[in-house]
Protein backbone atom coordinates (compact mmCIF):
# COMPACT_ATOMS: atom_id res chain seq x y z
CA UNK A 1 0.00 0.00 0.00
CA UNK A 2 2.85 2.37 0.89
CA UNK A 3 4.53 1.92 -2.51
CA UNK A 4 1.17 2.30 -4.22
CA UNK A 5 0.41 5.60 -2.51
CA UNK A 6 3.95 6.84 -3.12
CA UNK A 7 3.61 6.15 -6.83
CA UNK A 8 0.23 7.82 -6.95
CA UNK A 9 1.48 10.93 -5.18
CA UNK A 10 4.57 11.14 -7.41
CA UNK A 11 2.47 10.71 -10.55
CA UNK A 12 -0.01 13.33 -9.35
CA UNK A 13 2.72 15.87 -8.64
CA UNK A 14 4.57 15.10 -11.90
CA UNK A 15 1.39 15.40 -13.94
CA UNK A 16 0.51 18.60 -12.09
CA UNK A 17 3.91 20.19 -12.83
CA UNK A 18 3.90 18.99 -16.44
CA UNK A 19 0.40 20.29 -17.03
CA UNK A 20 1.14 23.61 -15.35
CA UNK A 21 4.41 24.24 -17.18
CA UNK A 22 2.91 23.17 -20.50
CA UNK A 23 0.01 25.56 -20.13
CA UNK A 24 2.23 28.41 -18.88
CA UNK A 25 4.85 27.84 -21.63
CA UNK A 26 2.24 27.72 -24.39
CA UNK A 27 0.58 30.82 -23.01
CA UNK A 28 3.87 32.75 -22.75
CA UNK A 29 5.09 31.77 -26.21
CA UNK A 30 1.78 32.64 -27.81
CA UNK A 31 1.71 35.90 -25.87
CA UNK A 32 5.24 36.84 -27.04
CA UNK A 33 4.46 35.98 -30.63
CA UNK A 34 1.20 37.88 -30.48
CA UNK A 35 2.91 40.86 -28.88
CA UNK A 36 5.55 41.11 -31.61
CA UNK A 37 2.98 40.71 -34.35
CA UNK A 38 0.75 43.39 -32.88
CA UNK A 39 3.74 45.67 -32.28
CA UNK A 40 4.93 45.23 -35.87
CA UNK A 41 1.61 46.05 -37.48
CA UNK A 42 0.92 48.81 -34.97
CA UNK A 43 4.26 50.46 -35.79
CA UNK A 44 3.73 50.20 -39.56
CA UNK A 45 0.14 51.46 -39.29
CA UNK A 46 1.35 54.41 -37.22
CA UNK A 47 4.11 55.25 -39.69
CA UNK A 48 1.72 55.33 -42.65
CA UNK A 49 -1.21 56.80 -40.69
CA UNK A 50 -2.72 60.28 -40.73
CA UNK A 51 -0.60 61.29 -37.73
CA UNK A 52 2.49 60.99 -39.94
CA UNK A 53 1.19 62.90 -42.96
CA UNK A 54 4.62 64.42 -43.78
CA UNK A 55 6.01 60.93 -44.35
CA UNK A 56 3.30 60.06 -46.84
CA UNK A 57 3.58 63.42 -48.57
CA UNK A 58 7.33 62.97 -48.96
CA UNK A 59 6.80 59.53 -50.45
CA UNK A 60 4.18 60.54 -52.98
CA UNK A 61 5.27 64.13 -53.88
CA UNK A 62 7.91 64.19 -56.66
CA UNK A 63 10.61 66.86 -56.73
CA UNK A 64 11.24 69.18 -59.64
CA UNK A 65 13.37 67.59 -62.33
CA UNK A 66 13.09 64.14 -60.68
CA UNK A 67 14.20 61.38 -63.00
CA UNK A 68 14.29 58.23 -60.76
CA UNK A 69 11.16 58.09 -58.60
CA UNK A 70 12.08 54.69 -57.10
CA UNK A 71 15.41 56.05 -55.90
CA UNK A 72 13.67 59.04 -54.32
CA UNK A 73 11.20 56.73 -52.54
CA UNK A 74 14.16 54.72 -51.29
CA UNK A 75 15.81 57.92 -50.07
CA UNK A 76 12.67 58.97 -48.17
CA UNK A 77 12.30 55.51 -46.60
CA UNK A 78 15.94 55.51 -45.51
CA UNK A 79 15.25 58.75 -43.66
CA UNK A 80 12.41 57.14 -41.73
CA UNK A 81 14.00 53.79 -40.81
CA UNK A 82 13.66 54.63 -37.11
CA UNK A 83 9.92 55.21 -37.49
CA UNK A 84 9.57 51.95 -39.42
CA UNK A 85 11.81 49.97 -37.02
CA UNK A 86 14.08 48.91 -39.90
CA UNK A 87 17.43 47.67 -38.61
CA UNK A 88 18.88 46.20 -41.81
CA UNK A 89 19.22 42.74 -40.23
CA UNK A 90 15.88 41.36 -39.10
CA UNK A 91 13.60 44.03 -40.58
CA UNK A 92 14.09 45.67 -44.02
CA UNK A 93 12.09 47.74 -46.46
CA UNK A 94 11.84 47.22 -50.20
CA UNK A 95 10.53 49.37 -53.03
CA UNK A 96 8.67 47.28 -55.59
CA UNK A 97 7.18 48.06 -58.95
CA UNK A 98 3.44 48.69 -58.41
CA UNK A 99 2.50 46.70 -61.48
CA UNK A 100 4.80 43.68 -61.58
CA UNK A 101 6.09 43.51 -58.00
CA UNK A 102 9.68 43.67 -59.30
CA UNK A 103 12.40 44.72 -56.84
CA UNK A 104 13.56 48.29 -57.42
CA UNK A 105 15.38 49.35 -54.26
CA UNK A 106 15.56 48.70 -50.52
CA UNK A 107 17.49 48.65 -47.29
CA UNK A 108 18.88 45.25 -48.25
CA UNK A 109 19.80 43.53 -51.49
CA UNK A 110 17.16 41.48 -53.21
CA UNK A 111 17.22 37.89 -51.84
CA UNK A 112 18.36 35.13 -54.09
CA UNK A 113 15.48 33.97 -56.19
CA UNK A 114 13.68 37.28 -55.64
CA UNK A 115 11.09 38.31 -53.12
CA UNK A 116 8.21 35.89 -52.69
CA UNK A 117 4.85 37.35 -53.67
CA UNK A 118 3.01 37.17 -50.36
CA UNK A 119 -0.74 37.77 -49.90
CA UNK A 120 0.04 41.29 -48.68
CA UNK A 121 2.14 42.07 -51.79
CA UNK A 122 -0.68 40.72 -53.97
CA UNK A 123 -3.15 42.99 -52.19
CA UNK A 124 -0.85 46.02 -52.68
CA UNK A 125 -0.46 45.28 -56.40
CA UNK A 126 -4.25 45.48 -56.60
CA UNK A 127 -4.19 48.88 -54.93
CA UNK A 128 -5.09 47.81 -51.39
CA UNK A 129 -3.02 48.04 -48.23
CA UNK A 130 -1.67 44.57 -47.31
CA UNK A 131 -1.83 44.27 -43.52
CA UNK A 132 -2.86 40.61 -43.09
CA UNK A 133 -0.93 38.72 -40.39
CA UNK A 134 -0.22 34.95 -40.37
CA UNK A 135 0.67 33.54 -36.96
CA UNK A 136 1.92 30.30 -38.49
CA UNK A 137 4.29 32.05 -40.93
CA UNK A 138 7.97 32.56 -40.07
CA UNK A 139 7.83 36.26 -41.12
CA UNK A 140 5.80 39.43 -40.66
CA UNK A 141 5.20 41.75 -43.63
CA UNK A 142 3.19 44.76 -44.74
CA UNK A 143 2.73 46.19 -48.24
CA UNK A 144 1.52 49.76 -48.89
CA UNK A 145 0.75 50.98 -52.44
CA UNK A 146 1.89 54.57 -53.28
CA UNK A 147 1.79 56.77 -56.40
CA UNK A 148 4.62 59.13 -57.34
CA UNK A 149 5.14 60.99 -60.54
CA UNK A 150 2.39 59.12 -62.34
CA UNK A 151 3.90 55.76 -61.43
CA UNK A 152 2.71 53.22 -58.85
CA UNK A 153 5.01 51.64 -56.35
CA UNK A 154 4.75 49.26 -53.40
CA UNK A 155 6.54 49.92 -50.12
CA UNK A 156 7.13 46.46 -48.64
CA UNK A 157 8.27 46.01 -44.99
CA UNK A 158 9.57 42.50 -44.14
CA UNK A 159 10.49 41.16 -40.65
CA UNK A 160 11.96 37.61 -40.43
CA UNK A 161 10.88 37.13 -36.76
CA UNK A 162 14.41 36.23 -35.64
CA UNK A 163 13.88 38.20 -32.44
CA UNK A 164 10.68 36.29 -31.65
CA UNK A 165 12.33 32.94 -32.29
CA UNK A 166 15.34 33.70 -30.15
CA UNK A 167 13.14 34.94 -27.32
CA UNK A 168 10.87 31.87 -27.54
CA UNK A 169 13.94 29.59 -27.55
CA UNK A 170 15.26 31.25 -24.41
CA UNK A 171 11.86 31.06 -22.82
CA UNK A 172 11.53 27.36 -23.71
CA UNK A 173 14.91 26.67 -22.09
CA UNK A 174 13.76 28.53 -18.98
CA UNK A 175 10.53 26.53 -18.87
CA UNK A 176 12.45 23.22 -19.16
CA UNK A 177 14.72 24.24 -16.30
CA UNK A 178 11.70 25.21 -14.20
CA UNK A 179 10.09 21.87 -15.10
CA UNK A 180 13.11 19.90 -13.87
CA UNK A 181 13.13 21.86 -10.61
CA UNK A 182 9.36 21.36 -10.26
CA UNK A 183 9.67 17.61 -10.78
CA UNK A 184 12.35 17.40 -8.12
CA UNK A 185 10.17 19.37 -5.72
CA UNK A 186 7.12 17.17 -6.52
CA UNK A 187 9.03 13.98 -5.71
CA UNK A 188 10.24 15.47 -2.45
CA UNK A 189 6.72 16.61 -1.55
CA UNK A 190 5.30 13.18 -2.36
CA UNK A 191 7.60 11.59 0.23
CA UNK A 192 6.71 14.25 2.78
CA UNK A 193 2.99 13.71 2.14
CA UNK A 194 3.35 9.95 2.33
CA UNK A 195 4.87 10.24 5.76
CA UNK A 196 1.84 12.15 7.06
CA UNK A 197 -0.78 10.15 5.14
CA UNK A 198 0.48 6.63 4.50
CA UNK A 199 1.74 5.92 8.02
CA UNK A 200 -1.66 6.31 9.77
CA UNK A 201 -3.34 4.49 6.91
CA UNK A 202 -0.88 1.63 7.32
CA UNK A 203 -1.75 1.47 11.02
CA UNK A 204 -5.41 1.33 10.07
CA UNK A 205 -4.68 -1.51 7.63
CA UNK A 206 -2.81 -3.47 10.29
CA UNK A 207 -5.68 -2.89 12.73
CA UNK A 208 -8.25 -4.09 10.19
CA UNK A 209 -6.26 -7.24 9.58
CA UNK A 210 -6.25 -7.96 13.31
CA UNK A 211 -10.02 -7.35 13.48
CA UNK A 212 -10.51 -9.65 10.50
CA UNK A 213 -8.52 -12.28 12.42
CA UNK A 214 -10.94 -11.92 15.37
CA UNK A 215 -8.93 -9.66 17.68
CA UNK A 216 -11.20 -6.73 18.59
CA UNK A 217 -9.05 -5.43 21.45
CA UNK A 218 -6.79 -3.41 19.14
CA UNK A 219 -7.11 0.34 19.74
CA UNK A 220 -5.28 2.70 17.41
CA UNK A 221 -3.69 5.95 18.58
CA UNK A 222 -5.32 9.10 17.20
CA UNK A 223 -2.40 11.35 16.13
CA UNK A 224 -4.33 14.10 14.34
CA UNK A 225 -7.74 15.76 14.22
CA UNK A 226 -8.09 15.72 10.44
CA UNK A 227 -10.09 13.28 8.33
CA UNK A 228 -7.56 10.48 8.95
CA UNK A 229 -7.86 11.09 12.70
CA UNK A 230 -11.66 10.91 12.41
CA UNK A 231 -11.30 7.70 10.42
CA UNK A 232 -9.08 6.27 13.19
CA UNK A 233 -11.68 7.18 15.82
CA UNK A 234 -14.40 5.58 13.71
CA UNK A 235 -12.28 2.44 13.42
CA UNK A 236 -11.85 2.24 17.21
CA UNK A 237 -15.59 2.74 17.69
CA UNK A 238 -16.35 0.10 15.05
CA UNK A 239 -14.02 -2.41 16.73
CA UNK A 240 -15.73 -1.86 20.10
CA UNK A 241 -19.19 -2.17 18.55
CA UNK A 242 -18.20 -5.32 16.66
CA UNK A 243 -16.84 -6.87 19.82
CA UNK A 244 -20.07 -6.07 21.67
CA UNK A 245 -22.26 -7.28 18.80
CA UNK A 246 -20.39 -10.54 18.33
CA UNK A 247 -20.56 -11.19 22.05
CA UNK A 248 -24.33 -10.66 21.95
CA UNK A 249 -24.66 -12.88 18.88
CA UNK A 250 -22.57 -15.57 20.56
CA UNK A 251 -24.79 -15.37 23.64
CA UNK A 252 -27.95 -15.67 21.55
CA UNK A 253 -26.47 -18.56 19.62
CA UNK A 254 -25.74 -20.36 22.86
CA UNK A 255 -29.35 -19.83 23.91
CA UNK A 256 -30.62 -21.13 20.60
CA UNK A 257 -28.28 -24.11 20.75
CA UNK A 258 -29.60 -24.96 24.22
CA UNK A 259 -33.20 -24.56 23.06
CA UNK A 260 -32.51 -26.55 19.91
CA UNK A 261 -30.89 -29.32 21.93
CA UNK A 262 -33.71 -29.71 24.44
CA UNK A 263 -36.82 -28.82 22.40
CA UNK A 264 -39.53 -31.46 22.14
CA UNK A 265 -39.93 -31.16 18.37
CA UNK A 266 -37.34 -32.63 16.06
CA UNK A 267 -35.37 -30.44 13.67
CA UNK A 268 -33.15 -31.52 10.76
CA UNK A 269 -31.35 -28.95 8.56
CA UNK A 270 -30.01 -29.63 5.06
CA UNK A 271 -27.76 -27.53 2.84
CA UNK A 272 -28.52 -26.81 -0.81
CA UNK A 273 -26.80 -30.05 -1.83
CA UNK A 274 -29.16 -32.03 0.40
CA UNK A 275 -26.54 -32.95 3.03
CA UNK A 276 -27.43 -32.98 6.72
CA UNK A 277 -25.78 -30.01 8.44
CA UNK A 278 -27.57 -30.11 11.78
CA UNK A 279 -30.05 -32.18 13.77
CA UNK A 280 -31.22 -32.32 17.37
CA UNK A 281 -31.70 -35.39 19.60
CA UNK A 282 -35.52 -35.16 19.35
CA UNK A 283 -35.34 -35.77 15.58
CA UNK A 284 -33.29 -38.90 16.11
CA UNK A 285 -35.74 -40.21 18.74
CA UNK A 286 -38.80 -39.56 16.59
CA UNK A 287 -37.38 -41.03 13.38
CA UNK A 288 -35.66 -43.89 15.24
CA UNK A 289 -32.28 -43.25 13.66
CA UNK A 290 -29.08 -41.23 13.93
CA UNK A 291 -27.90 -38.59 11.46
CA UNK A 292 -24.50 -38.12 9.86
CA UNK A 293 -22.91 -36.12 7.04
CA UNK A 294 -23.51 -39.01 4.67
CA UNK A 295 -27.30 -38.78 5.07
CA UNK A 296 -29.12 -37.08 2.20
CA UNK A 297 -32.44 -35.26 2.02
CA UNK A 298 -33.71 -37.38 -0.85
CA UNK A 299 -33.14 -40.55 1.16
CA UNK A 300 -34.93 -39.20 4.25
CA UNK A 301 -37.78 -37.04 2.96
CA UNK A 302 -37.61 -37.22 -0.83
CA UNK A 303 -40.79 -39.31 -0.94
CA UNK A 304 -42.77 -36.29 0.35
CA UNK A 305 -41.34 -33.39 -1.65
CA UNK A 306 -38.20 -32.90 -3.68
CA UNK A 307 -35.53 -30.54 -2.40
CA UNK A 308 -36.21 -28.17 -5.31
CA UNK A 309 -39.93 -28.01 -4.47
CA UNK A 310 -39.23 -27.00 -0.87
CA UNK A 311 -36.62 -24.40 -1.86
CA UNK A 312 -39.08 -22.66 -4.18
CA UNK A 313 -42.03 -22.22 -1.77
CA UNK A 314 -42.60 -18.90 0.02
CA UNK A 315 -44.07 -20.50 3.14
CA UNK A 316 -43.81 -24.18 4.01
CA UNK A 317 -44.97 -27.60 2.88
CA UNK A 318 -46.46 -30.17 5.22
CA UNK A 319 -46.80 -33.92 5.26
CA UNK A 320 -47.24 -36.87 7.62
CA UNK A 321 -45.39 -40.06 8.30
CA UNK A 322 -45.95 -43.10 10.51
CA UNK A 323 -42.85 -44.28 12.35
CA UNK A 324 -43.02 -47.13 14.86
CA UNK A 325 -46.73 -46.57 15.44
CA UNK A 326 -46.33 -42.85 16.00
CA UNK A 327 -47.91 -40.17 13.80
CA UNK A 328 -45.39 -37.51 12.82
CA UNK A 329 -46.29 -34.22 11.18
CA UNK A 330 -43.51 -32.81 9.01
CA UNK A 331 -43.17 -29.13 8.14
CA UNK A 332 -40.62 -28.41 5.41
CA UNK A 333 -39.49 -24.86 4.68
CA UNK A 334 -36.49 -23.12 3.06
CA UNK A 335 -34.20 -20.99 5.18
CA UNK A 336 -32.32 -18.06 3.64
CA UNK A 337 -31.71 -17.90 -0.10
CA UNK A 338 -28.76 -18.22 -2.43
CA UNK A 339 -25.64 -20.26 -1.85
CA UNK A 340 -25.93 -20.18 1.96
CA UNK A 341 -29.56 -21.36 1.98
CA UNK A 342 -31.03 -24.77 2.57
CA UNK A 343 -34.07 -26.63 3.87
CA UNK A 344 -35.31 -27.05 7.43
CA UNK A 345 -37.55 -29.97 8.44
CA UNK A 346 -39.58 -29.63 11.65
CA UNK A 347 -40.92 -32.90 13.08
CA UNK A 348 -43.89 -32.78 15.43
CA UNK A 349 -45.35 -35.82 17.17
CA UNK A 350 -49.13 -35.59 16.67
CA UNK A 351 -49.97 -39.11 17.81
CA UNK A 352 -52.03 -37.94 20.78
CA UNK A 353 -53.80 -35.30 18.75
CA UNK A 354 -54.72 -37.77 16.04
CA UNK A 355 -55.94 -40.22 18.67
CA UNK A 356 -58.10 -37.58 20.33
CA UNK A 357 -59.46 -36.53 16.96
CA UNK A 358 -60.38 -40.10 16.10
CA UNK A 359 -62.07 -40.51 19.48
CA UNK A 360 -64.09 -37.36 18.94
CA UNK A 361 -65.15 -38.49 15.49
CA UNK A 362 -66.09 -41.92 16.81
CA UNK A 363 -68.09 -40.26 19.56
CA UNK A 364 -70.05 -38.18 17.08
CA UNK A 365 -70.81 -41.26 15.02
CA UNK A 366 -71.90 -43.27 18.09
CA UNK A 367 -74.07 -40.46 19.43
CA UNK A 368 -75.73 -40.06 16.07
CA UNK A 369 -76.64 -43.74 15.92
CA UNK A 370 -77.77 -43.85 19.56
CA UNK A 371 -80.06 -40.84 19.21
CA UNK A 372 -81.76 -41.86 16.01
CA UNK A 373 -84.08 -44.55 17.49
CA UNK A 374 -85.38 -42.57 20.54
CA UNK A 375 -85.92 -39.54 18.30
CA UNK A 376 -88.10 -41.65 16.01
CA UNK A 377 -90.13 -42.83 19.04
CA UNK A 378 -90.58 -39.27 20.27
CA UNK A 379 -91.90 -38.17 16.90
CA UNK A 380 -94.34 -41.16 16.75
CA UNK A 381 -95.65 -40.41 20.26
CA UNK A 382 -96.05 -36.72 19.47
CA UNK A 383 -98.02 -37.46 16.32
CA UNK A 384 -100.36 -39.77 18.30
CA UNK A 385 -101.02 -37.11 20.92
CA UNK A 386 -101.63 -34.54 18.25
CA UNK A 387 -104.49 -36.66 16.94
CA UNK A 388 -106.38 -36.15 20.25
CA UNK A 389 -105.27 -38.94 22.60
CA UNK A 390 -104.32 -38.17 26.23
CA UNK A 391 -105.80 -36.44 29.25
CA UNK A 392 -104.59 -32.93 28.57
CA UNK A 393 -106.96 -30.30 27.21
CA UNK A 394 -106.76 -30.26 23.48
CA UNK A 395 -105.21 -26.81 23.15
CA UNK A 396 -102.58 -27.47 25.77
CA UNK A 397 -101.81 -30.86 24.29
CA UNK A 398 -101.39 -29.32 20.87
CA UNK A 399 -99.06 -26.68 22.24
CA UNK A 400 -96.88 -29.27 23.97
CA UNK A 401 -96.95 -31.52 21.02
CA UNK A 402 -95.90 -28.68 18.70
CA UNK A 403 -92.89 -28.06 20.90
CA UNK A 404 -92.04 -31.77 20.91
CA UNK A 405 -92.36 -31.94 17.15
CA UNK A 406 -90.12 -28.90 16.64
CA UNK A 407 -87.47 -30.26 18.97
CA UNK A 408 -87.64 -33.68 17.41
CA UNK A 409 -87.17 -32.14 13.96
CA UNK A 410 -84.22 -30.17 15.23
CA UNK A 411 -82.63 -33.24 16.80
CA UNK A 412 -83.27 -35.22 13.66
CA UNK A 413 -81.38 -32.57 11.69
CA UNK A 414 -78.52 -32.81 14.16
CA UNK A 415 -78.37 -36.55 13.73
CA UNK A 416 -78.45 -36.24 9.98
CA UNK A 417 -75.67 -33.66 10.06
CA UNK A 418 -73.61 -35.81 12.39
CA UNK A 419 -74.05 -38.81 10.12
CA UNK A 420 -73.03 -36.72 7.14
CA UNK A 421 -69.86 -35.55 8.91
CA UNK A 422 -69.15 -39.08 10.02
CA UNK A 423 -69.28 -40.27 6.43
CA UNK A 424 -66.91 -37.48 5.44
CA UNK A 425 -64.48 -38.37 8.22
CA UNK A 426 -64.50 -42.03 7.40
CA UNK A 427 -64.04 -41.40 3.68
CA UNK A 428 -67.22 -43.27 2.79
CA UNK A 429 -68.92 -40.24 1.24
CA UNK A 430 -68.61 -40.40 -2.52
CA UNK A 431 -69.33 -37.68 -5.02
CA UNK A 432 -71.73 -38.29 -7.88
CA UNK A 433 -70.17 -36.08 -10.52
CA UNK A 434 -72.28 -34.75 -13.38
CA UNK A 435 -72.14 -31.79 -15.72
CA UNK A 436 -74.69 -29.09 -14.88
CA UNK A 437 -75.12 -25.36 -15.30
CA UNK A 438 -73.56 -23.51 -12.40
CA UNK A 439 -75.61 -20.40 -13.23
CA UNK A 440 -78.86 -22.39 -13.19
CA UNK A 441 -77.95 -23.83 -9.77
CA UNK A 442 -77.43 -20.29 -8.44
CA UNK A 443 -80.79 -19.19 -9.89
CA UNK A 444 -82.53 -22.22 -8.37
CA UNK A 445 -81.08 -21.35 -4.98
CA UNK A 446 -82.21 -17.74 -5.34
CA UNK A 447 -85.79 -18.79 -6.17
CA UNK A 448 -85.85 -21.37 -3.36
CA UNK A 449 -85.00 -18.84 -0.62
CA UNK A 450 -86.92 -15.88 -2.02
CA UNK A 451 -90.14 -16.61 -0.16
CA UNK A 452 -88.35 -17.23 3.14
CA UNK A 453 -86.47 -13.96 2.72
CA UNK A 454 -89.69 -12.06 2.05
CA UNK A 455 -91.11 -13.32 5.36
CA UNK A 456 -88.31 -11.41 7.06
CA UNK A 457 -88.78 -8.37 4.79
CA UNK A 458 -85.30 -8.93 3.30
CA UNK A 459 -84.25 -7.48 -0.04
CA UNK A 460 -82.57 -10.26 -2.03
CA UNK A 461 -80.69 -9.32 -5.22
CA UNK A 462 -79.12 -11.65 -7.77
CA UNK A 463 -76.09 -10.37 -9.70
CA UNK A 464 -74.86 -12.77 -12.33
CA UNK A 465 -73.54 -12.53 -15.92
CA UNK A 466 -75.66 -13.96 -18.66
CA UNK A 467 -73.58 -17.09 -19.21
CA UNK A 468 -71.68 -19.24 -16.68
CA UNK A 469 -69.81 -22.47 -17.45
CA UNK A 470 -71.01 -26.03 -16.98
CA UNK A 471 -69.25 -27.51 -13.96
CA UNK A 472 -68.40 -31.12 -13.20
CA UNK A 473 -69.60 -31.64 -9.62
CA UNK A 474 -72.10 -33.38 -7.35
CA UNK A 475 -75.23 -31.34 -8.09
CA UNK A 476 -77.07 -32.29 -4.90
CA UNK A 477 -74.06 -31.53 -2.69
CA UNK A 478 -73.38 -28.20 -4.40
CA UNK A 479 -77.02 -27.17 -3.99
CA UNK A 480 -76.76 -28.15 -0.31
CA UNK A 481 -73.78 -25.80 0.12
CA UNK A 482 -75.49 -22.96 -1.73
CA UNK A 483 -78.68 -23.31 0.30
CA UNK A 484 -76.71 -23.42 3.53
CA UNK A 485 -74.81 -20.21 2.73
CA UNK A 486 -77.88 -18.26 1.63
CA UNK A 487 -80.06 -19.61 4.49
CA UNK A 488 -77.46 -18.50 7.02
CA UNK A 489 -77.49 -15.03 5.49
CA UNK A 490 -81.28 -14.85 5.80
CA UNK A 491 -81.26 -16.33 9.29
CA UNK A 492 -78.60 -14.07 10.80
CA UNK A 493 -79.65 -10.82 9.13
CA UNK A 494 -82.18 -8.72 11.11
CA UNK A 495 -85.55 -8.21 9.39
CA UNK A 496 -85.45 -5.71 6.56
CA UNK A 497 -81.87 -6.48 5.62
CA UNK A 498 -80.18 -6.69 2.22
CA UNK A 499 -78.70 -9.86 0.76
CA UNK A 500 -76.75 -9.92 -2.51
CA UNK A 501 -76.16 -13.22 -4.30
CA UNK A 502 -73.50 -12.89 -7.01
CA UNK A 503 -71.77 -15.39 -9.25
CA UNK A 504 -69.10 -15.42 -11.92
CA UNK A 505 -66.13 -17.31 -13.28
CA UNK A 506 -62.36 -17.11 -12.98
CA UNK A 507 -59.46 -19.02 -14.57
CA UNK A 508 -60.75 -22.61 -14.49
CA UNK A 509 -63.23 -21.89 -11.68
CA UNK A 510 -66.83 -20.87 -11.09
CA UNK A 511 -67.79 -18.98 -7.94
CA UNK A 512 -70.80 -17.86 -5.95
CA UNK A 513 -70.67 -15.14 -3.28
CA UNK A 514 -73.29 -14.14 -0.71
CA UNK A 515 -73.05 -10.75 0.94
CA UNK A 516 -75.37 -9.56 3.74
CA UNK A 517 -75.58 -6.66 6.17
CA UNK A 518 -76.50 -8.82 9.14
CA UNK A 519 -74.91 -9.33 12.54
CA UNK A 520 -71.60 -10.49 11.03
CA UNK A 521 -68.82 -12.30 12.89
CA UNK A 522 -66.25 -10.74 15.25
CA UNK A 523 -62.65 -10.77 14.01
CA UNK A 524 -61.65 -13.06 16.88
CA UNK A 525 -64.14 -15.73 15.69
CA UNK A 526 -63.53 -15.63 11.94
CA UNK A 527 -60.84 -18.35 12.00
CA UNK A 528 -63.18 -20.77 13.78
CA UNK A 529 -66.32 -20.30 11.71
CA UNK A 530 -65.92 -23.65 9.93
CA UNK A 531 -65.30 -25.68 13.12
CA UNK A 532 -67.90 -28.26 14.06
CA UNK A 533 -70.46 -27.22 16.68
CA UNK A 534 -68.91 -23.76 16.81
CA UNK A 535 -71.42 -20.94 17.13
CA UNK A 536 -70.65 -17.29 17.77
CA UNK A 537 -73.83 -16.66 19.80
CA UNK A 538 -75.13 -20.02 21.03
CA UNK A 539 -78.39 -18.66 22.42
CA UNK A 540 -79.25 -16.83 19.22
CA UNK A 541 -78.26 -19.87 17.16
CA UNK A 542 -80.65 -22.10 19.09
CA UNK A 543 -83.46 -19.59 18.59
CA UNK A 544 -82.74 -19.63 14.88
CA UNK A 545 -82.53 -23.42 14.79
CA UNK A 546 -78.77 -23.53 14.19
CA UNK A 547 -76.71 -26.57 15.08
CA UNK A 548 -73.22 -25.31 14.38
CA UNK A 549 -72.68 -28.03 11.76
CA UNK A 550 -73.95 -26.41 8.55
CA UNK A 551 -70.80 -24.59 7.54
CA UNK A 552 -68.63 -27.52 8.62
CA UNK A 553 -70.57 -29.78 6.26
CA UNK A 554 -70.41 -27.17 3.50
CA UNK A 555 -66.65 -26.87 3.95
CA UNK A 556 -66.24 -30.66 3.77
CA UNK A 557 -68.29 -30.80 0.56
CA UNK A 558 -66.31 -28.02 -1.10
CA UNK A 559 -63.01 -29.61 -0.02
CA UNK A 560 -64.12 -32.90 -1.59
CA UNK A 561 -64.53 -30.98 -4.84
CA UNK A 562 -61.03 -29.48 -4.33
CA UNK A 563 -62.59 -26.04 -4.23
CA UNK A 564 -62.50 -23.23 -1.67
CA UNK A 565 -65.02 -21.90 0.85
CA UNK A 566 -63.86 -18.86 2.76
CA UNK A 567 -64.83 -15.51 4.25
CA UNK A 568 -64.14 -12.37 2.23
CA UNK A 569 -62.98 -9.24 4.03
CA UNK A 570 -65.47 -6.39 3.74
CA UNK A 571 -66.09 -2.94 5.14
CA UNK A 572 -69.20 -2.30 7.18
CA UNK A 573 -71.60 -4.70 8.91
CA UNK A 574 -72.54 -8.16 7.81
CA UNK A 575 -70.69 -11.10 6.30
CA UNK A 576 -69.44 -12.08 2.86
CA UNK A 577 -68.77 -15.75 2.14
CA UNK A 578 -67.48 -17.10 -1.16
CA UNK A 579 -67.49 -20.57 -2.73
CA UNK A 580 -65.18 -21.48 -5.62
CA UNK A 581 -65.35 -24.76 -7.54
CA UNK A 582 -63.08 -26.08 -10.31
CA UNK A 583 -64.99 -26.18 -13.59
CA UNK A 584 -63.54 -29.57 -14.55
CA UNK A 585 -64.14 -31.14 -11.15
CA UNK A 586 -61.60 -32.61 -8.72
CA UNK A 587 -58.39 -34.08 -10.11
CA UNK A 588 -58.69 -37.79 -10.95
CA UNK A 589 -56.03 -38.75 -8.41
CA UNK A 590 -57.31 -36.09 -6.01
CA UNK A 591 -59.61 -37.57 -3.41
CA UNK A 592 -59.62 -35.16 -0.53
CA UNK A 593 -57.06 -32.31 -0.79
Amino acid sequence: MRRGLHMKLVLIMVLLILSLMTVVGAFLMNSVTGYYINDFYGQIASAFGQDNADFLRDLESPTEGETDAAAMVDEVLSAYVGVLGVDGRNRNYFVLDGTTGRYLAGSAEEPEGGLAITPNISAALLGEVGFESDVAADYMDAAIPIHRGGESYVVYILDNRATVRSLNSAMFTLILEALVVGLAISILLSFLLSKTMVTPLQRLTDGLQEVAAGDFSKKLEVTSRDEIGQLTESFNSMARQLESTIAAVRNERNKLDTLFLHMADGVVAFDREGKVIHSNPAAGRMLRRSFGPEDRYEDLFGDLFSLEQVEQVDGHLSGEREVAGRSLELLLAPFARGEEGGVLVLIHDVTEQRSAERMRKDFVANVSHELRTPLTNIRSYAETLEEGLGDLPPETARTFLGVILNESDRMTHIVQDLLTLSRFDSGRSELHLTRFSFGQAVEDTYRAVLMDAQKHAHSVRLEMPGQLPQVLADHERVMQVMMNIVSNAIKYTPDGGTIVISAGQGPGTAWMQVDDNGIGIPDSDRDRIFERFYRVDKARSRQSGGTGLGLSIAKEIVDLHQGRLYLVDKDGPGLTIRMELPVDGPAPEGGRP
